[in-house]
């Protein structure tokens, strides 16, 4: 068989495609699967070892879709699976030519105008949506609820650096204060008690990741850190998978950075406050989750509605001993 994957974003989302494209590969070894995915994601993708072929959109362009199209229709796909569930991926997975469209069911389509363009539909229930995606996948008779990552750990130049200028016996703790939504961010200053604690009470030094734009939280976090938190240099999407492996613990919101280090299996404290954990947050059982999901009053928007924003609520302290119940728990299994 030939399938077409489309998930053109975002980050987290990509990430959590890649179990379903896994099973894939696992219940049909000689199938050709293609990844169209948003040209700014398509650097995860890159690294996924079950996808033959990154299909690269600029889908804010007229020109990007004519050139993607053009590009699909190249190949004669049996399937092309939508588990995006927007009018755009459902249009691109109808204009690969595809023998059978696959998408949610209209209860579960963020954009309900995707529908008329699927041949086939599968329902889902709510639940985390790495299962969702999975289940999607009865559509073309796999039948899997295996969670498994296939992702190649490049070398990292920023890993490297980093290593030069922090002693092996002193592990470090990976802070992502950054996050595409403002009110997905918690407190500069409580990251910066987070990591003054930690290398008190564990010798850890932190590590602060940022994006594009985040340069200056980054260093907010640093500066009130009192020498426990160093700024990261620019990274690509390879070093913080590089990062987040060598990690010893990561602490950060419901943001790309979080999911990917869940895939590679870093130990994880996660903050949430507009998003709900159980749809997507760590799926590793030891990982812990501090929530304040239930208390939000602007779920899934981008800004809070509300005087005080809902993650306001989290102290340092409490953060403090979820990392610390992580760390026992790693130590544990060691």
């Amino acid at each position: 068989m030939h399938i077409l994957i489309v998930r053109l974003g975002a980050l987290g989302d990509v990430v959590h495609t890649i179990p379903a494209v896994a099973a894939i590969r696992k219940a049909s070894p000689e199938s050709r699967i293609d990844w169209l995915v948003d040209r700014r994601h398509r650097d995860i993708v890159d690294l996924v070892t079950v996808v033959d072929r990154v299909i690269a959109v600029d889908s804010n362009t007229l020109a990007g879709w004519s050139e993607a199209i053009r590009t699909l229709r190249q190949t004669p796909y049996d399937a092309a699976i939508d588990l995006q569930g927007l009018l755009k991926s459902a249009v691109f997975a109808r204009a690969s030519g595809a023998d059978h469209v696959i998408g949610f069911s209209i209860y579960h389509l963020r954009e309900k105008t995707a529908r008329p363009f699927y041949s086939t539909t599968a329902d889902v229930v709510d639940e985390h949506i790495i299962l969702k995606n999975l289940r999607l996948l009865r559509a073309i008779d796999i039948d899997s609820t295996e969670i498994a990552f296939p992702l190649r750990v490049p070398e990292s130049d920023v890993l490297r650096q980093l290593g030069e200028r922090i002693p092996a016996q002193h592990p470090f703790l990976l802070i992502n204060p950054g996050a595409a939504w403002p009110n997905k961010r918690w407190p500069p200053n409580r990251f910066a008690q987070l990591a003054e604690a930690l290398r008190a009470r564990h010798g850890l030094i932190s590590i602060v990741l940022w994006g594009p734009g985040e340069e200056t939280l980054a260093q907010d976090v640093a500066a009130a850190a009192g020498g426990a938190a160093r700024v990261s240099p620019k990274t690509t999407i390879a070093d913080v998978v590089a990062l987040a492996r060598g990690a010893a613990v990561m602490v950060s919101g419901d943001t790309g950075p979080t999911h990917i280090a869940a895939a590679v299996g870093t130990p994880l404290v996660g903050i949430f406050g507009p998003t709900r954990p159980v749809r997507n947050g760590p799926f590793e059982p030891a990982d812990l989750v501090v929530s304040r999901d239930e208390m939000c009053r602007c779920h899934h928007l981008r800004r809070c509605t509300q005087p005080r924003m809902c993650l306001q609520d989290i102290e340092a302290a409490e953060i403090i001993e979820a990392v610390d119940r992580r760390l026992a728990a790693s130590a544990r299994r060691a």
